[in-house]
């Protein structure tokens, strides 16, 4: 298993990411997929995640109405959209095979959201 996210980097307050997560080495469109972000000194926090078609998406209350998880199965990707950024969304997010917020997943892609 392989997952591989990019897209992160430093955006001020209000502004926009869109994260993505490459996927190999497993049935990609036979898992659900999640999104987790972990700051320094605060516990792992599950974001959002996707059934294995698409067609149902979940999102932690600090998501709802501001992020977006999409896949797309013929790319093996997952992608989560983020609008309206606030410093404390500030961290590493990660991409985690299953239902999350752990799980086999990616290096990771730092977030950090500064005026």
């Amino acid at each position: 298993v392989q997952l591989v996210e990019s897209g992160g980097g430093l955006v001020q307050p209000g502004g926009s990411l869109t994260l993505s997560c490459v996927a190999s080495g497993f049935t990609f469109d036979g898992y659900p997929m999640s999104w987790a972000r972990q700051a320094p000194g605060k516990e792992r926090e599950w974001v959002a995640r996707i059934n294995y078609n698409g067609a149902d998406t979940d999102y932690a209350a600090v998501a709802k109405g501001r992020f977006t998880i999409a896949r797309d199965n013929a790319k093996n990707s997952v992608y989560l959209q983020m609008n309206n950024l606030q410093v404390e969304d500030s961290a590493v997010y990660y991409c985690v095979k299953g239902r999350g917020p752990y799980g086999r997943q990616g290096q990771g892609t730092q977030v950090t959201v500064s005026p």
